[in-house]
């Protein structure tokens, strides 16, 4: 804690991560899920009650956005929202961390949640051992045949997600433009912006230095046509 405390304190990027900077339905944008499942999923785990339209106005942090983004990609991958729970909630308990999604690799079998034990030990001797998160941590004798390629991991967490895929350059650092989506380091809504007012790909490639590709996809990735 102690650590944690101390990079908050060095790097503002860190404290950046726990502001919300992220609405409802934009959240539910990037994560390709609808609004209503990114209310559900926060709502209180008490009464389970889903959240309020006022409350769906509300916005996310970084790293709960992170953890929307992983919640979705399970989703597509068949898994269900217990599981995923479940899951959510045994690592959550074991390592007492608040948003275990946005912090430690998560692989899956098509049914099951798995987490590599040396996450949980934190030594070298539990690497290829895997835990079933969502059935309290039962060791896992099975094939691996999916992980989550989207994010990039480091300084103990999630730093940079891929939000339009591997294959696309639009990207969400918290340590790059506040966390907005980006391009090469410019915030796809600029582009469009600039695209809107009427400038050609050619000009605004020029201006922000970076190629015509890239800021077709980033329109693209703002869903705005390109002829």
């Amino acid at each position: 804690m102690a650590a944690l405390i101390s990079d908050l304190t060095s790097e503002p990027w860190r404290r950046r991560m726990y502001l919300p900077n992220y609405q409802i339905g934009e959240a539910a944008r990037y994560a390709q899920i609808s609004a209503q499942t990114v209310a559900a999923w926060h709502r209180d785990a008490d009464d389970r009650r889903t959240l309020s339209s006022k409350e769906n106005r509300a916005a996310l942090s970084y790293l709960q956005l992170i953890e929307v983004a992983v919640v979705a990609a399970f989703r597509r991958g068949g898994i269900s929202l217990k599981t995923i729970r479940l899951a959510r909630e045994y690592v959550s308990k074991v390592l007492q961390k608040e948003f275990p999604f946005s912090e430690y690799h998560f692989k899956t079998d098509g049914k099951d949640l798995l987490i590599g034990y040396d996450q949980v030990d934190g030594k070298k001797k539990g690497r290829g051992k895997l835990l079933v998160a969502n059935k309290h941590g039962q060791l896992a004798w099975k094939e691996i045949i999916g992980t989550l390629n989207d994010f990039e991991y480091g300084d103990g967490v999630a730093v940079r997600w891929h939000v339009a895929g591997k294959s696309s350059p639009v990207i969400i650092d918290p340590r790059i433009a506040f966390g907005a989506p980006t391009v090469s380091g410019t915030p796809t809504w600029v582009i469009k912006g600039r695209r809107d007012a009427g400038e050609s790909i050619e000009d605004i490639s020029e201006d922000f230095g970076i190629k015509k590709s890239e800021v077709k996809r980033a329109i693209e990735f703002e869903t705005v046509t390109i002829n």
